[in-house]
């Protein structure tokens, strides 16, 4: 091995850096430091003075001793390192010289006064620490001397220790390829040239997190949602900076030290931390005015109007930001929501991920900007203002289908449907086609389109004759093949109240609203947001799900309750039902299509003929082929907060009335019924989980793949603002509190179902009977140190 750096630097820099590049390197630089030297001592003064800085005897710091134990690290923890090679320290000299001031003329006769040169060192070293064994996913921070260090600034290396781990190319190029080990096995890191001024010339003491996740979900996850879809530059892979005046700036997309800006250090997470990781949705919004379908626009918007950013600015379907409007803001001064993300960057992000080897879709989405406190007349509550930032879901025709004087049914409804797309909605949309379009172009083509999500409340309104927002969905569709080409799968991601049945009359009639646009050949897959209760937990000693297991975070239990249960074997009338846990059976009657009314039974609703019914009786099969197209699941989710499956379709949102905890939630945060919420979901449709059951996710007689597609599964959501930056700097994003108990994956992935974490503790001592292990608890790390 190389002599460690603990030993003496040595005089030249040639000795230092050793070998024939050594000893060149070192002659350049010591004719440079000659010739200044030379010169300083030949000039016309007669006298010089030399000031030497201090030089590197010897280099402290980080040690390394021989038998030291190599640690194991599971989930997340901070751990220090060991020096395991080194090269000697480069020395590099820096002599400058000083004239003094000329003396007056005829005094001394001298042309200018004496010269002081001065030489100052600075050192570099060559050194490789190592951490723990492997495999890790990856070191996130670095500490040196307590402080986290900028890794955009170093060159470093981060070896996981994988079987398969090649040596370091410094490591190769000091020792010769013969004598490099490969330190397979071992995670460690090495710095090249790391510049020791800052720490006092001596190497500081490390410390790394280290991420090596154990738990069920990881390596499940093939696709994800990105968000956050409003932010003007966070989704830039390109630094942007925002000019303050006076020449001040300040970054606008990066706030972590890791990498250049935030997404790209956010995007090296998630795919360290999710190898299967296939797919990425990138969600992109503009903002809803209105819940009137007639008078919404939707429109691109930004935080502020007077800031200015560089090296460009914001700029959205040629919308720049003097001409665009600003998003509402809270009582406290700041932004209700980032900006629409700049077209500019957004191109370049779906560059980045191309090159990353991932299929991107673009989900461009609809927040509603309707701050508390506004005029706008509810169409679902007559006399009420609007509530405060809703769901886009609840824009809907005025009033509202149900409320007395609603247009439902008529032309009257057909015309404000028709409104809500011209102002602004389809335009949106095409937009993002055109950009598309650019994008396969230059060689980052797309792999799908969401057309659009969870717009329950206009597919549902009934025009004249159909469903008005169904035709221009189709409508649309249509005009993004003509854009994007046949090779770009379109999807439209129902709510998962929205994709089945719509039945009136106390079920007399029965509809299939979205059935044409799903059979339409534009359409390449069902879409479905699937947000559907699981379990139904309570504190009480005595609650009903007791007699099915002990504990909430049961896997069987919450993979069961994939088709069980609420939504599927029984529904609640109202609140006091549900209060009581007084369940009603789902029944069909004579017709004996339970399915209609089983939000859960996906099984038998893509595999079955869609009858319409009229007055009670059978009418009209849809266009629906039975087992026709397969299911794409854009949106899966579960908050990290106790009892999150029993309403994993909410979220904690202060400022918006829609924001909520589940059912019997005490609002305590919980990050393992998430993580086994979504594995229980990932489970029940992936067919490489061990357990899957094929009447789960059959095989399809028409296009011979399965009911879900398992590539197809997107979990809600991973955030480009990384982890922990988001959510712990403050004042920089309005949603960052949000994050405690909410949906995000992003900083929960890697942590540690005990279990899990047991079990491979067990078998990473070589323990290789069998054994069960029942436990439910989440740990951020654990850290077996000798």
């Amino acid at each position: 091995m190389a002599t460690l750096i603990l030993s003496s630097a040595g005089a030249a820099a040639g000795t230092a850096l050793g070998g024939p590049i050594g000893g060149l390197v070192g002659r350049a630089l010591g004719s440079v430091a000659d010739a200044a030297l030379g010169g300083a001592l030949s000039g016309s003064g007669r006298h010089a003075r030399l000031v030497e800085g201090p030089r590197l005897a010897d280099v402290a710091g980080l040690t390394s001793t021989e038998g030291d134990p190599i640690p194991r690290v599971y989930g997340r923890a901070r751990i220090g390192g060991t020096l395991i090679w080194a090269t000697r320290p480069l020395e590099l000299a820096n002599t400058a010289v000083q004239r003094a001031a000329a003396p007056a003329k005829g005094v001394g006769g001298l042309a200018g006064g004496p010269k002081t040169v001065t030489t100052r060192y600075s050192y570099f070293a060559n050194l490789a620490v190592g951490l723990c064994e492997g495999e890790i996913a990856c070191v996130r921070r670095i500490w040196a001397d307590g402080r986290e260090i900028d890794q955009a600034g170093l060159t470093l290396r981060v070896h996981t220790g994988g079987p398969g781990q090649e040596p370091d190319p410094l490591i190769v190029a000091k020792e010769g390829a013969g004598d490099a080990p490969a330190y397979r096995g071992l995670a460690y890191v090495v710095f090249e040239n790391l510049a020791l001024a800052a720490f006092g010339n001596r190497v500081p003491q490390f410390a790394f997190e280290v991420i090596r996740p154990v738990n069920g979900l990881f390596d499940r996850v093939r696709a994800v949602d990105l968000i956050p879809g409003a932010s003007e530059f966070g989704l830039d892979p390109d630094r942007v900076t925002v000019d303050l005046g006076l020449g001040r700036t300040e970054a606008a997309n990066r706030h972590q030290l890791q990498r250049g800006t935030d997404v790209v250090a956010s995007l090296d997470a998630l795919q360290a931390l999710c190898p299967n990781l296939r797919r990425v949705a990138v969600v992109a919004t503009w903002f809803g005015t209105d819940l009137r379908a007639g008078s919404c626009r939707v429109v691109p918007k930004v935080e502020a109007a007077d800031k200015r950013a560089r090296p460009e600015d914001w700029r959205v379907a040629g919308i720049a930001r003097d001409r665009a409007e600003t998003v509402s803001t809270l009582p406290d001064g700041s932004p209700a929501y980032g900006g629409t993300p700049a077209d500019a960057g957004l191109t370049r992000l779906v560059a980045e991920l191309a090159r990353r080897g991932l299929a991107v879709s673009l989900y461009p989405f609809v927040m509603m900007d309707v701050p508390a406190g506004n005029a706008l007349p509810d169409p679902h509550s007559p006399g009420a203002a609007q509530p405060a930032y809703p769901w886009r879901g609840r824009i809907t025709c005025d009033p509202a289908p149900g409320v007395p004087g609603s247009p439902d049914g008529t032309a009257a409804a057909d015309a404000q449907v028709a409104a809500f797309f011209a102002g602004g909605y389809r335009a949106a949309v095409l937009h993002y086609a055109d950009l598309a379009a650019g994008w396969a172009a230059s060689g980052a083509p797309l792999a799908a389109f969401v057309i659009g999500s969870e717009l329950v409340g206009l597919t549902r309104v009934r025009g004249a004759a159909g469903y008005p927002a169904v035709r221009a969905l189709r409508d649309l569709a249509a005009a993004l093949r003509d854009r994007l080409g046949p090779a770009v799968t379109l999807v439209y991601g129902a709510d998962w109240t929205e994709y089945g049945a719509h039945v009136g009359d106390g079920g007399a009639t029965v509809r299939f609203p979205l059935d044409d646009l799903f059979a339409d050949p534009n359409i390449g897959a069902v879409g479905i947001d699937w947000y559907p209760p699981v379990s139904d937990w309570r504190d009480d000693p005595d609650h009903a799900d007791l007699a099915v297991t002990g504990d909430i975070a049961d896997r069987a239990y919450l993979k069961a309750r994939g088709a069980s249960g609420e939504a599927f074997d029984w529904y609640y009338a109202d609140a006091s039902d549900r209060a009581a846990q007084r369940r009603r059976p789902i029944t069909d009657g004579a017709a004996g299509k339970p399915w209609i009314y089983r939000a859960k039974d996906l099984v038998a609703w893509w595999s079955s003929p869609h009858v319409e019914r009229d007055g009670g009786v059978e009418t009209r099969t849809t266009a629906w082929v039975p087992a026709g197209k397969p299911i794409w699941l854009t949106e899966i989710g579960v908050p990290a907060v106790d009892k999150g499956t029993n309403g994993p379709n909410v979220f904690p949102d202060p400022k918006s009335s829609e924001s909520a905890f589940p059912p019997e939630s005490r609002a305590l945060r919980d990050e393992l019924i998430q993580l086994r919420g979504l594995e229980a979901v990932i489970a029940r449709f992936d067919p490489a989980v061990p357990g899957f059951r094929e009447a789960d996710n059959p095989v399809s007689p028409v296009y011979g793949g399965r009911m879900v597609d398992p590539d197809g599964i997107f979990v809600w959501a991973w955030d480009a603002r990384p982890f922990p930056a988001f959510p712990t700097v403050r004042g920089v994003w309005a949603d960052a509190a949000n994050w405690r108990v909410g949906h995000w994956i992003t900083g929960r992935i890697e942590g540690c179902d005990l279990d899990l974490l047991v079990l491979r503790i067990l078998a990473d001592f070589g323990f290789d009977a069998p054994v069960s292990v029942e436990a439910a608890a989440y740990l951020d790390g654990y850290v077996i140190d000798r």
